[in-house]
C-alpha cells in the first residue's frame, strides 16, 4: 500500500502516519480549569475533531485498532474527538489535544504479534504429574489413620 507523499506542513502522528493540518478541526470554549478571574471570559478549552479516514499511512487493521482503542472518543460519524482544558493558554490546550491524538495513533500503529498456541512437552507433563503425586503422598501421610481399617 503506497501512501501519497507527505506535505511539508503535515502533522506527524506515528512513524509512518501523518495528517494534513487542514483536516484538524479545532474549536474553543470556556474552560473550567485554571485561569483566575479570566476563566469565565476567555475560551481556552480546546476541542479537536478529525476523521479516522483522514489519517494517512495507517493500514486498515491499524485503523480498526484505533477505532477500538478510541472508545468514547469515537463518534458515530467515524470522527475522533479530543478535549483539553488543563492549561490557561489556548495554544497549550491545542498542543495537548494533538499530543493525545499522537499517543492514541502511536499505540494503534503497533502491530500485535499473533500468539502461537503451544503444547507442553511430554517431559514437562510427566514432571508436573510426578510433583503432583508427591504432594498428594505428603498430604496423605499427614492424615490420622482411619480406625476402621
Amino acid at each position: 500500500m503506497s501512501s501519497p507523499p507527505k506535505p511539508d506542513r503535515a502533522v506527524q502522528l506515528a512513524p509512518r502516519a501523518w495528517i494534513d493540518p487542514a483536516d484538524l478541526q479545532f474549536s474553543y470554549s470556556r474552560g473550567s480549569g485554571p485561569g483566575g478571574q479570566a476563566v469565565n471570559k476567555l475560551s481556552s478549552r480546546a476541542q479537536l475533531r478529525l476523521s479516522v479516514e483522514a489519517i494517512v499511512g495507517l493500514g486498515q487493521q491499524a485503523k480498526a485498532r484505533l477505532r477500538r482503542l478510541a472508545g468514547q472518543r469515537l463518534t458515530r460519524n467515524d470522527e475522533l474527538v479530543f478535549h483539553a482544558g488543563t492549561y490557561r493558554s489556548q495554544l497549550a490546550n491545542k498542543r495537548a489535544c494533538v499530543e493525545r491524538l499522537r499517543a492514541l495513533v502511536s499505540e494503534a500503529a503497533i502491530e500485535l504479534k499473533k500468539r502461537k498456541p503451544i503444547r507442553p512437552s511430554p517431559a514437562v507433563v510427566a514432571k508436573r504429574l510426578e510433583e503432583k503425586r508427591q504432594r498428594s503422598e505428603k498430604k496423605e501421610a499427614r492424615r490420622k489413620p482411619d480406625p476402621e481399617e
